[in-house]
């Protein structure tokens, strides 16, 4: 039986004019796009913010602030590969996540399986395992008015039990050394690292 995490994420961007309307990495047209330091893929960053929670690892203002110039205008695809390459390093795959987007306009039904396969890809994951459904607020709310555009996600993930044991003997191997075992805590450690990059290649 797998170690399960589950996570939630929401995120909201205004919506303005002069900027691209970008949902799940895809470019949609529309009259107007959302206001963010980055590229405000609102769809993506709920969806970060989801895996980050899973991992009770804060949120994508710690991860990327808005403060860093370094993330003026950045692609949230990249930041979103970056984000699953952190659930991978302690040891978990995605299972399954869903995503819902609330807007007014303009319809999103037609994109929905780009945003999904394109969010799939830069996670490594199959489409199957990424929903995403889209609604309106029947005119109410800030969503309603097109003031801007909100997103819920939920993930779901995975750790195996090679992957859990794995991480035990690393701190059966921390306690070693305590024990002034030092030699072999050197060589062993050096071994397992090995193994657990082998390991984190493999689904569970």
């Amino acid at each position: 039986m797998p170690e399960l995490k589950i996570g939630h994420g929401y995120d909201v961007h205004r919506l303005v004019e002069g900027r691209d309307l970008i949902l799940g990495g895809i470019k949609i047209e529309h009259t107007k796009g959302l206001l963010g330091h980055s590229d405000a893929d609102v769809l993506a960053h709920a969806l970060m913010d989801a895996l980050l929670g899973a991992l009770r690892a804060g949120d994508i203002g710690q991860l990327f602030p808005d403060t860093d110039p370094a993330y003026e205008g950045a692609d949230s695809m990249v930041l979103l590969s970056h984000v699953m390459q952190l659930v991978r390093n302690e040891g978990f795959e995605l299972l399954d996540c869903d995503c819902t987007v609330a807007a007014q306009a303009p319809k999103l039904l037609p994109h929905r399986d780009a945003m999904r396969n394109r969010m799939a890809e830069v996670m490594g994951v199959s489409p199957d395992k990424v929903g995403v459904k889209a609604t309106t607020t029947e005119g109410l709310g800030f969503v309603g008015t097109q003031e801007g555009i909100a997103a819920w996600a939920v993930v779901l993930l995975g750790r195996s039990r090679n992957k859990l044991y794995l991480y035990d003997m690393v701190g059966c191997l921390h306690h070693f050394r305590v024990m002034r075992y030092e030699k072999y805590y050197v060589v062993l450690l050096d071994l397992l690292e090995k193994i657990k990059k082998d390991i984190n290649t493999v689904l569970i």
